[in-house]
Parts: structure tokens; C-alpha cells; sequence
């Protein structure tokens, strides 16, 4: 599997592109950090969508129709997991150095933009 590193001055364009493209998702939000330990947000809930605001520095992971947001801040390091299959998961380091990682249930091949 290769990562990829997702400049901040992508993101929004990333985010807008896998929202628009993915079908909706069953993933996993787990959050880790020292003071927090291991923490799942969600489990297999249905990603319906995922942006970034540059704006307000921060990113937003739609749920289950919008209704439950998990709101990522100042991202410092976006990192994209992807295989010969697809995109298996999503790791985001925010500025309180915990790490957000969704991980999709099943992966998907994300199409390049036009």
C-alpha cells in the first residue's frame, strides 16, 4: 500500500473531489492521543460526506446524513492510505496532536479528476 500526503492548499479540492465521487461509505472514526488513549467516534457509519474549510481552518466528516459531524481543526498532516483497490483509510493529525483516522470498510478507487 502507498500513502499520500495531502498539501494543506489541497484540501479543500481533495475533499470536494472523494465527496462528489465516493458513493456512500461505511467507515470507522477512531481519535488517539496521549490524554485521550484509543477512542472510536463511529463505528461503520455511513460517510456522507467530508470537506475542508479553509476559511475556519478546519475539517468536517458528514455522517449518517448529516446527522453527526466530527469536526477536525487545524489540520497539520493529511495522509491518504491507498491501495491497488482504493482508498482504505484517512489519517488527520490536528493542531492538539490527536490523530483522526477514518478508516473505510470497504476500499474504494477514487477517479482521477478531469
Amino acid at each position: 500500500m502507498a500513502t499520500q500526503q495531502i498539501a494543506t492548499e489541497h484540501l479543500k479540492d481533495y475533499f470536494d473531489h472523494f465527496s462528489m465521487i465516493m458513493p456512500t461509505e461505511l467507515v470507522e472514526v477512531e481519535v488517539a492521543g496521549l490524554d485521550l488513549g484509543d477512542q472510536i467516534e463511529a463505528e461503520w457509519a455511513p460517510l456522507t460526506g467530508i470537506s475542508y474549510d479553509p476559511k475556519d481552518d478546519v475539517v468536517v466528516v458528514e455522517l449518517d446524513d448529516g446527522k453527526v459531524q466530527h469536526s477536525i481543526r487545524s489540520p497539520q498532516e493529511v495522509v491518504v492510505d491507498e491501495g491497488e483497490d482504493g482508498v482504505h483509510s484517512i489519517s488527520i493529525k490536528c493542531g492538539e496532536g490527536h490523530l483522526h483516522l477514518l478508516r473505510l470498510k470497504e476500499p474504494r478507487t477514487l477517479p482521477p479528476k478531469e
